[in-house]
């Protein structure tokens, strides 16, 4: 029987320094409280983790909707005291913390914004879930698919809250007409597809100690990279059925992969090639679709706007249907802006929102199957890795050669 969970009642000074508790919700069960009506009122919403994607992106998005008198940033959280007061100070956030279980006792947001290296991410967004709090996470949302499964498991049933995965190329102009061209069938069936994320990455970058590194990042370009790229191309596809792949460790001294090469089938009939390299100079993010009436291609690098795509007719399409792909609409860009905006929409109404849940995690189940193809050199179907399965607990899977040596098997 589960039984509430405790609120932290005693008062403390801000910016206490506290020993991050790892693995504090893992083990015991304790109820998740309801979300809180927000009947109009301004969205209460607190930061955890104060680095350059928190600063340059969340933060921004957050003070935008707060300057429309949506939201209200009430709190920021990081394990660096001195961190924390800056962002603090610079973003004209209130409320500054060190302990985690504290903020969320005391200050009771209703959204909370994940921004911390991936191994953090299920406790922290359990933690939240627990206090009522929505979550909006930075991608990668968790290290596997068990992972997500019990983040999932501590989600309210209705009205919220949920947990949401920042993929914010799923938003904007460009994509939703995309989508709805494609959903319409309006260029016919989608038949070719290329999704690449090919980026440059040197050894000052993975210098960096959580990165490169099974436990602390997930994984690598695949999961680390490459994933808003396949997450928006499922997006526009649809359900993914198998996938065959390779993958390397070409230049990087790490534990991970450096590039990977996948072939993807749809449930839809559609064959895709993707590949995820950080190896590459001349970066680029790229999503080409070929249906049987005209191409859609995306060219751009860490976000789009309308003027980022391109639909190429075949020579017999109707010139009034051609003039109608062609037209975005108004511009409005990928962004956390964009997709903090439809988040709050359905915070609003009561409603999962959009890559949260099944809609979210079905990007991970496939980066998950291309790494169990690539070290088990089999086809994966989707579906087939759950509990029981090595790759449902470890994206390297036990893997020889891919696996994190241990301590006696580096001696030996």
């Amino acid at each position: 029987m589960r039984t509430s969970r405790d609120a932290t009642t005693s008062k403390t000074t801000e910016h206490e320094d506290i020993e991050h508790p790892s693995n504090q919700y893992e083990s015991t069960e304790r109820e998740t409280l309801p979300a809180v009506p927000l009947d109009g009122r301004r969205i209460k919403a607190a930061v955890i983790g104060t680095g350059a994607i928190a600063s340059g992106s969340h933060l921004p998005a957050l003070a935008a909707l707060a300057a429309e008198g949506e939201v209200e940033i009430v709190a920021a959280v990081d394990i660096d005291a001195d961190a924390v007061k800056r962002f603090c100070a610079d973003g004209g956030v209130p409320h500054g913390y060190t302990d985690l279980d504290r903020m969320l006792a005391e200050q009771r947001p209703d959204l909370v914004s994940i921004c911390t290296p991936p191994t953090l991410h299920r406790d922290q967004t359990v933690a939240a879930l627990r206090a009522g709090a929505w979550v909006w996470c930075e991608k990668p949302p968790v290290p596997t698919l068990s992972d997500f499964d019990a983040v999932e498991a501590e989600e309210g049933t209705e009205g919220g809250p949920y947990a949401s995965i920042v993929f914010q190329h799923r938003f904007g102009s460009g994509a939703r007409h995309v989508r709805r061209l494609i959903a319409d069938g309006a260029m016919g069936r989608p038949l070719v597809a290329h999704c690449q994320t090919t980026w440059y990455r040197n050894a000052a970058y993975y210098a960096v100690p959580w990165r490169g590194k099974w436990e602390t990042e997930g994984g690598g370009p695949a999961m680390g990279h490459g994933i808003h790229q396949m997450d928006l191309l499922l997006d526009l596809l649809g359900p993914w059925s198998e996938v065959r792949a390779m993958a390397g460790r070409l230049v990087h001294d790490v534990q991970t992969e450096d590039v990977s090469t996948a072939l993807v089938r749809f449930e839809s009939g559609a064959l895709a090639t993707v590949v995820n390299s950080v190896l590459s100079p001349d970066e680029v993010s790229r999503i080409r679709i070929d249906c049987e009436h005209a191409t859609v291609e995306l060219t751009h690098l860490y976000g789009h706007s309308n003027d980022n795509w391109r639909i190429t007719p075949a020579p017999d399409a109707p010139v009034e249907a051609v003039a109608a792909w062609q037209d975005f609409g108004a511009d409005v860009p990928s962004s956390h802006l964009a997709q903090l905006r439809d988040l709050v929409a359905s915070m609003r109404a009561g409603e999962r929102p959009r890559s949260s849940g099944a809609d979210g995690r079905t990007s991970l189940e496939l980066i998950t199957a291309l790494y169990k193809s690539a070290f088990t050199d089999v086809t994966v179907r989707a579906g087939e890795i759950g509990p029981g399965d090595p790759y449902y607990t470890a994206l390297h899977g036990g893997a020889p050669g891919w696996a994190p040596t241990t301590h006696e098997e580096a001696s030996a």
